[in-house]
């Protein structure tokens, strides 16, 4: 866009966040939890890092046959690129023109220094820290249990009976219960995330017909436009590319989420710039991650563009980025991330 429109999307986009945030302060407990309504949190100073320990809707999902199923150990799981990625050096407002707005300059900054808390940022409350906490390992332990091909496809329904039956897992709690699907239906505006929402069900899944099992990768791409999309870029590409995030369900993307925001004390804000909050992820309708062989976490941050993979396939014309540079979507720069599904 032109710089005047870039200009009037950011004011508007950083306006928008302070309403939000300052709508949003409040009490810092509520007395109860209704599904889509009130604040999950408030706006506060930088919290301190605490790292995470060690409805309706259609029938529950199936694993393909050739998935681990509950009680096998699976294999290591891939890279998970959103809590892989790390800030460059120097992502700081040393790059952001100086006569721009003040709003407009501490909006970018927080998206070049994603990985860093904001004094704006919206934060779990400290009471509510240990159910978050809690959440998050009991899905640690699910993925463990159910193997981790599988978990990428397991659907909220199973997630919650597998749990139940497997004493290894244990059964979530209804606090668990309650913050999961108070998360998935909040407005994820309210704490800097402003991109579209394409799965509006908790109970959505995922048929295995639907998915395809790339070899070797240990992740899926569905099937249709998304398989053929990455069979080209292999067959073009070769070796030298690899799939690193494939089809995601909602309660993978809950795991990755929830462990981001746990692992920065309960900082929902920062878990949005790097990870689209469940239900938000174009993962779970057909986008999918690129990568270097060999380039390991890198593959996960702007080095990524300095690679011959990245420039054949900007050469090629499938750089169409999802999230560029200095999007006002209030989310880093992915330029690894291959956008599929229209929308």
């Amino acid at each position: 866009m032109n710089r005047r429109r870039f200009l009037i999307a950011a004011c508007a986009c950083a306006l928008h966040l302070a309403a939000m945030g300052s709508a949003l302060a409040g009490p810092a407990v509520r007395p109860a939890l209704r599904r889509g309504g009130g604040p999950l949190g408030s706006a506060t100073s930088p919290p301190i890092a605490s790292g995470a320990s060690g409805a309706s809707g259609a029938g529950p999902s199936h694993a393909p046959s050739d998935q681990p199923v509950p009680g096998s150990k699976g294999s290591r799981p891939p890279l998970d690129d959103d809590l892989a990625a790390q800030q460059m050096p120097g992502a700081d407002e040393a790059d952001t023109p100086s006569n721009l707005d003040a709003a407009v300059r501490d909006y970018l900054s927080k998206m070049r220094r994603f990985d860093s808390p904001h004094p704006s940022d919206i934060t779990l409350p400290p009471q509510r820290i240990p159910v978050l906490r809690a959440a998050t390992d009991r899905l640690g332990r699910l993925e463990r249990t159910v193997g981790h091909g599988f978990f990428y496809l397991l659907g909220f329904d199973e997630a919650v009976r597998i749990a139940r039956g497997y004493p290894a897992v244990g059964a979530f709690s209804p606090q668990e219960l309650a913050l999961i699907d108070e998360l998935f239906h909040a407005d994820a505006s309210a704490y800097g995330f402003m991109g579209m929402k394409p799965l509006n069900s908790l109970t959505a899944t995922i048929p295995a017909r639907e998915v395809y099992k790339v070899p070797g990768m240990g992740n899926f791409v569905y099937q249709g436009e998304p398989r053929a999309t990455w069979e080209t870029i292999r067959r073009l590409l070769g070796e030298d590319v690899v799939l690193t995030s494939g089809v995601r369900g909602i309660m993978k993307q809950f795991h990755l989420f929830l462990t981001k925001a746990a692992t920065n004390g309960g900082n929902l804000s920062l878990a949005s710039r790097s990870l689209a909050p469940p239900g938000y992820s174009f993962h779970g309708i057909g986008d999918f991650d690129v990568g270097q062989r060999g380039y390991g976490a890198r593959n996960f941050t702007s080095a990524f563009t300095t690679t011959p993979v990245f420039a054949r396939l900007e050469e090629l014309g499938y750089i169409t980025l999802r999230y560029p540079q200095d999007n006002m979507l209030g989310v880093r720069f992915e330029p690894w991330h291959i956008k599929v599904a229209t929308a």
